[in-house]
């Protein structure tokens, strides 16, 4: 279905449920969408782990929260079952009594699918059938057709965006960080003392757990570490999300150098500002990297198994992709054990990227 929406749009409705990476990659888009649509009342259903990512956003008017993990336990246990069947049915209830204009969805799978055709809004966009999983073009009544199927998750965003007929791309997104948060960095900081000539640089070793073959092995980030301090004056500044810690002790563990350890983030939120006071950040394929890109830190992204088209970093900031040509890779075999892909990755690589995207961009301290 093509041709552009009529201009007088009221209610939109934003489907993006998760995960993190993929949400802050959905934010570009719906910043056009505020452009385009500047009266309109934007209202996004998240899963709750990306219900800070929204906070504060001036693009979003409202966030509705999908209960996915609650619900499913809840339906599984006898004791809860009646009143999670009784939470589900209002959540629909409240989406289907509100008048929507446009729905957009951006997740492309059999919930977020239910959820727009739930919605009743007048114009369902998603994307083509090939372009989407679990029969999710079928919920939709305007199906967007991509050039590839390699695309950024970006530019795959944008593209719903463009087929209501606005300019999507190229706008500076801001990532809006509250007062209580900056203090909250600000307060870290300062307890540091520290007075630094060189680069602040941000690494964040881990990965989720569900994604080990995503992480670079320790030894190495701590050999890169000692090195960033030692040839190019840099303070380390080692980032970490729940159940992270231990990947950052290990990774210290093998340093020779000293280093910093961030404070325990209480938001994702948190976490970006602290990435925003870096002159560079360091990791591989997750959300954090995602949010260092749209927070306007230069990026060295590590990658292995994962597809660096379709995982670039935020393309209006300075990055650098890591990898090797290795015949298996990309793949998505996620139970792999030998990560060639990661392994192949050495030090020095990961250092000269480093270094040049610095001498790139200019930055020494932010």
């Amino acid at each position: 279905m093509n041709g552009a929406v009529n201009k007088r749009i009221e209610g939109i409705l934003v489907i993006r449920l998760s995960a993190v990476g993929d949400i802050v990659r959905t934010l570009p888009a719906v910043h056009a969408l505020r452009e385009g649509f500047p009266k309109a009342h934007i209202s996004w259903v998240v899963e709750e782990k990306g219900r800070d990512i929204l906070l504060h956003q001036p693009e979003v008017d409202e966030i509705i929260l999908f209960h996915r993990k609650r619900w499913e336990k809840g339906i599984l246990n006898p004791l809860a079952c009646v009143k999670t069947i009784g939470e589900v049915y209002r959540f629909i209830k409240g989406i289907r009594n509100r008048h929507w204009d446009v729905a957009l969805d951006f997740h492309g799978i059999l919930k977020s699918g239910l959820i727009s055709y739930l919605s009743g809004a007048r114009e369902r966009v998603g994307f083509a059938r090939g372009f989407c999983k679990d029969c999710n073009y079928l919920f939709n009544n305007r199906r967007v057709r991509l050039r590839s199927q390699r695309l950024s998750r970006f530019e795959r965003n944008l593209a719903l965006i463009r087929s209501l007929g606005l300019d999507g791309g190229g706008e500076a997104v801001e990532f809006h960080v509250s007062k209580e948060d900056i203090d909250y960095v600000d307060e870290f900081f300062q307890s540091q003392g520290l007075e630094m000539s060189g680069p602040l640089i941000a690494i964040h070793p881990a990965t989720s757990p569900n994604t080990p073959y995503k992480r670079w092995p320790s030894a190495r980030y701590g050999r890169l570490a000692d090195r960033l301090v030692e040839e190019l004056r840099a303070s380390v500044l080692f980032t970490w999300g729940p159940g992270e810690r231990s990947v950052v002790d290990e990774v210290r563990a093998r340093m020779q150098k000293d280093s910093m350890v961030a404070p325990e983030t209480h938001s994702l939120k948190q976490l970006g500002e602290l990435f925003r006071r870096c002159s560079l950040y360091i990791g591989g394929d997750t959300g954090p990297m995602h949010i260092a890109s749209l927070v306007k830190t230069p990026v060295v992204g590590i990658f292995g198994p994962t597809d660096p088209v379709v995982n670039a970093p935020y393309e209006g900031t300075p990055y650098v992709m890591v990898r090797k040509d290795i015949p298996c890779s990309p793949c998505r075999n996620y139970h792999c054990e030998k990560v060639e892909c990661m392994n192949a990755v050495t030090t020095q690589d990961v250092f000269e990227a480093a270094r040049s995207l610095l001498e790139r961009t200019g930055s020494s301290r932010k």
